[in-house]
This record gives C-alpha cells, structure tokens and sequence, in this order.
C-alpha cells in the first residue's frame, strides 16, 4: 500500500504596511515599529512637543494576516521611506466641535486664549469679563449700547489625538486665523484711497460697516473714522466654525414725527393763499431694544421700552380754500420711518448723487413723500429701478429710487408731506433693498443732508 507524505505547512503572522491602497512591504515578525516610533520621536518631535507620543500619518495603516510565504527582511527600508517622507503623526489635543468641525492644537491653553480673542471681535474685554463674572455693565444713562450677554452656539469636546504637522496649530495666531475663517479661506484685502469712508468700503465689498469695523478692530475704532490713504484692510466675510452670539440693549433717540398738517378754512383770505398758524414741531422719543447679534452680524431685534421726551407739534395752516396746496415748504422730513439710517452718503462713491436709506429691522419698510407736491413721473429704469419723481412746486424735486415695486401713486396726483408712496425694494442697479434719496433744486444734484439736517 502506498503512503503519502504530506510536508507540513507552517502559518506565520505577518504585519503588511499600506500608505492609502499602495503596499509599501511587509514588516518582519521582530519588527520594532514602537521603538521605531519612540525613537523618531525623541530625535524630532520630542522638543516641539514634549509628553506626547508619535504614530503613523493618516493614510499609513499596518495590517496583520497570516501567510504561510517567508519574506526578505525590508524593515529599516521602510522605515527609512517612512521618516524620509514624514509619514507621521503626533499626539496633541483635539477639539471637536459639535457641527463636525475638527481642528488639533498643541495646546489647549492656547486655544482658550485665541477663543477669548477670536470672540473679542464681537464684545469688549470690559464686558467679556463683567460676563464671564455673572455681571454686568453700569445701566444706559445715555444714547448708545451696552453688552449684557454672550454664548457660543456650538458646544466642543476636548481629548487627544493624532494629527499630521501640516494640520496642527501651534500658535495663538493661527488658532485665530482658524476660528475667523475656518480652513482654506482666501483673504482678501483691500487698499484704502483718498476720499474713502467705512461706508463706502463696505458698499462696494458686499459688507456691512459693521463687519468691516469688526474684522478690522486694531486699525479701526469708529465706523466715523478717518481713514489715511494706502490703509491695508481686511474685507473677507467671517467663515468661522463657530457661531457667537452677543445680546446688547441699545438706548436710541427717535423722532416722532406730528400728524399731517391741519387746514383751516379762513374766509377773510384770498383763495390760494395761505398761513401758518402753527409751525410744525418734530418729537422725540427714548427707545431700549434689546438686540442680538451672530458674528458681528444683527439678527433679532425688539423693544425693551419707549418713553416720549417731546410730544410732536401738528402744523396748523390757515388756508382761503379747502383744496390741499401742490406747493411745498422747502421743510423736507426724513422720507422712511423712525427705524433707519443712511447706509451710503454723498460721498459714498463717484457720482453717487444723494443718499442711500435703509430700515434697522424692516427691510422693505414704506416710504414717505418729504414734502408737499405733485407726482411728477412715476416709471422704472435699469439705474433708478421702480422709482417716482415729485415736483415740489417751489424750485425743487426729489427723487425716490429702487422701489420693490410699480409705486401706488400716479402722475399729476398731489401728496402731503408723510403721504405713503411706495416700499423699499432692491430693483434697477442695487445691492440690497435700500432708498436711493435724490433731491434736485433748479435741475441741479444737491445734498439731500442739506435739507435733512442728517
């Protein structure tokens, strides 16, 4: 009878190493790669970041499987390819945000200090620490804002981790850099020239005056402040991991504007003249919002309180006819509501003939006739959009500009000063809903603040 010999077959644990789906060799069975590792570490790492340990790059990955071939030994090969390309990772602290964001710091000290200046750019110090204390600022006494809460929406995790130099922060600065705008962030910048304002800057970068004035705080103090030619600043839109929220109450003084004016009929006098008997009188009233801010940026606003200081005084007008006069006063009042403010002035561009008006909070908010008249032109045009045109009769026009819509009035119509005319929009060549406001004396562009008092 025949026998069979079968030679036994030995099975042996081997360790394959992988950089991504490419084989970089197999390691042998004695392979130190711990004390390959400690070692690339205390001659390399170990200054930098001292009580830490080292481990393979993100895309290095070691995998045991038996195999019954027998391999050269190719370790110190390997290991030369590995500390010749850097493949390693070191481990630091790790904060992982609850949105997903992800970032490694030497340190965590340093991160809490580039918090605390990163949230810097939205609350003073003085504040902050009040805040931090369970305090709180000196009440308003006078117009203006004080800051009475912060939060960060986004809650953080902290433990340790592995990461590749190229993706450690290790310095206060680029923890900043990373809390403002996120990885990856182009900066963009932007030279100052002779006759530039914040305003204007803002205008024409897409910005608020309020960003610019945030993300520029160690040069800029005011949104009024002067700015000196050649000025680097920076216009790059905040794109932070992170969102902070800050609540300020704002003490405002508002006018209260009077009803329209009153006529009398006086038969003594002639028909189509006319006299003032009582002068118009504009009050004034004291407002607390309370208002909530994302990143620099206002996102929630309402009132707290409002107090009248000085009660408006109607305009009584003694008139030989009860028909309402075409004819102005010259007087303008301020053609939106109580809740607005210019966002760009005469000079806040070239050739920018008037003022630009937006709503604190409405958006698309009505807008009033400045003045007595008569609708001169009611139309829609690529620079003005949908806008009306009223002729005061005395000398001057004025112009409403970037309706939301065809207006409510018709030409040869008189309005009042105060008549509703129309809605702020964003229509012919603008970049977000505003009133463009024109005023035109004789044919001739003049300064709407003028006759304002803006």
């Amino acid at each position: 009878m025949n026998r069979v010999h079968y030679q036994q077959i030995r099975f042996r644990f081997i360790q394959k190493i992988y950089q991504g789906s490419q084989l970089l060799g197999v390691l042998s069975r004695d392979a130190d790669v711990e004390g390959f590792l400690n070692t690339i570490y205390t001659d390399r790492y170990q200054a930098e970041f001292p009580d830490s340990k080292l481990g393979f790059g993100e895309d290095i990955t070691i995998i045991e499987e038996l195999s019954y071939f027998s391999y050269e030994n190719k370790d110190q090969e390997i290991y030369d390819y590995l500390n010749t390309n850097d493949l390693f990772s070191v481990e630091v602290d790790k904060i992982e945000f609850s949105n997903g964001a992800v970032i490694y710091v030497k340190d965590i000290a340093l991160f809490e200090e580039a918090k605390t200046i990163y949230i810097g750019n939205f609350i003073s110090f003085e504040a902050y620490e009040l805040i931090i204390n369970n305090q709180l600022p000196s009440p308003l006494f006078t117009y203006g804002y004080r800051e009475i809460g912060f939060s960060i929406v986004e809650t953080a995790t902290y433990q340790r981790g592995l990461a590749p130099l190229s993706k450690i922060l290790v310095d206060v600065n680029q923890i900043v850099s990373f809390l403002s705008y996120g990885y990856d962030t182009k900066i963009e910048t932007y030279q100052v020239t002779e006759y530039d304002s914040i305003e204007g800057i803002a205008y024409r970068t897409g910005l608020s005056a309020q960003q610019v004035l945030t993300i520029n705080n160690d040069q800029i103090k005011t949104v009024s402040q002067i700015l000196e030619v050649g000025m680097e600043l920076n216009v790059t839109y905040f794109n932070s991991p992170i969102n902070v929220i800050v609540t300020k109450e704002k003490l405002a003084k508002e006018t209260v504007y009077p009803q329209s004016t009153l006529y009398v009929k006086d038969p003594t006098m002639q028909e189509g003249f006319s006299v003032i008997q009582t002068r118009e009188e504009l009050g004034y009233k004291d407002v607390l919002y309370k208002e909530t801010y994302v990143n620099g940026e206002i996102s929630d606003a309402s009132i707290i309180s409002s107090t009248i200081i000085k009660y408006p005084v109607r305009e009584v007008m003694r008139i030989g006819t009860k028909v309402v006069p075409g004819i102005g006063s010259g007087d303008l009042r301020w053609p939106l509501g109580g809740n607005s403010h210019i966002s760009c002035g005469w000079y806040c561009y070239a050739g920018h003939q008037g003022i630009d008006i937006v709503y604190n909070y409405n958006r698309y908010g009505p807008i009033y006739a400045a003045d007595r008249g008569v609708i001169k032109e009611v139309g829609y045009d690529w620079r003005n959009g949908y806008h009306v045109y009223i002729d005061h009769n005395n000398g001057m026009k004025t112009l409403y500009a970037h309706m939301l819509r065809w207006p409510p009035v018709k030409e040869g119509q008189k309005v009042e000063k105060g008549d509703f005319i129309g809605n702020v929009g964003s229509t012919g060549r603008s970049t977000g809903p505003h009133l463009h406001f024109g005023v035109y004396v004789d044919g001739v562009a003049k300064r709407p603040c003028t006759y304002l008092g803006c």
